[in-house]
């Protein structure tokens, strides 16, 4: 390499020091694009490991996240309430290798290594579930809607952990007092609907053609024209990972 003397002085060093910082201070956060580009392909990742913390993911050997991800959180996006959009971050379509890992060293989660492949201009959101020492994902096709009508979109997803067999549950709305979603199994995840009850909703998790109450989301208002995903997760009481039964919203849009 040749090297070229470059005489500066005053405010102009300054500025070739900003230069040289700007250009040498590059994090993991440049590589996250939200910009629509029909080349891409986006991506939401969702937590719904019992007991995951501090999870990094990386794609093809390149961080994406900071290691702050815990169960029932997302990332790039912040669960509702937020009144954020939801967002994605890019990546060329094809197939790309995933990796997701607790950072401590004394860790006792099981690294997750998948593999997906992307078709470009698609929206897609990962769910990580199951155990920490049992970690597993799918990844589901996302598509992005803008309701002509005002409304808004909601699906469901069932991650709710248990090593044994679980009925399959329905979501009751309060305000609407009629089941919107019916018979879904651990581990499935819904289309969209429309939802046009943009009023505070309760959203009950129930055992199928039961009252018998799993989980419920209260005050649930969602913005129009946005999409939305409805979340059962935790632990079933009734497996060997007894804990907390709960839901999690967040927009997908």
């Amino acid at each position: 390499m040749h090297t070229k003397k470059i005489f500066v002085t005053g405010i102009g060093i300054l500025m070739l020091g900003l230069v040289v910082l700007t250009s040498c201070e590059k994090t993991f956060d440049e590589k996250i694009s939200t910009t629509n580009d029909l080349n891409k392909s986006y991506i939401q990742l969702f937590v719904a490991t019992v007991n995951a913390n501090r999870n990094l993911v990386s794609i093809d050997n390149q961080r994406v996240s900071r290691p702050t991800l815990t169960s029932g959180t997302g990332f790039p996006f912040a669960v509702y309430p937020s009144t954020a959009a939801g967002t994605s971050f890019a990546v060329a379509g094809g197939l790309h290798n995933f990796v997701v890992r607790d950072t401590s060293a004394t860790t006792t989660q099981q690294a997750l290594n998948f593999a997906a492949t992307l078709e470009p201009s698609k929206n897609y959101t990962i769910f990580m579930y199951d155990t920490i020492t049992s970690p597993k994902q799918i990844t589901v096709e996302t598509p992005i809607e803008i309701p002509a009508d005002g409304s808004a979109r909601l699906r469901f997803a069932n991650f709710i952990y248990s090593p044994n067999a679980v009925p399959a549950v329905e979501v009751f709305s309060k305000t609407k007092n009629q089941v919107i979603f019916s018979n879904v199994n651990k581990t499935e995840v819904t289309g969209f609907i429309p939802y046009t009850q943009l009023v505070n909703d309760t959203l009950v998790i129930r055992e199928t053609g039961t009252t018998t109450v799993l989980a419920q989301f209260n005050n649930f208002a969602p913005s129009l024209q946005r999409s939305y995903t409805l979340i059962y997760r935790g632990s079933d009481a009734r497996g060997t990972y007894p804990g907390t039964r709960t839901a999690t919203i967040f927009a997908n849009r």
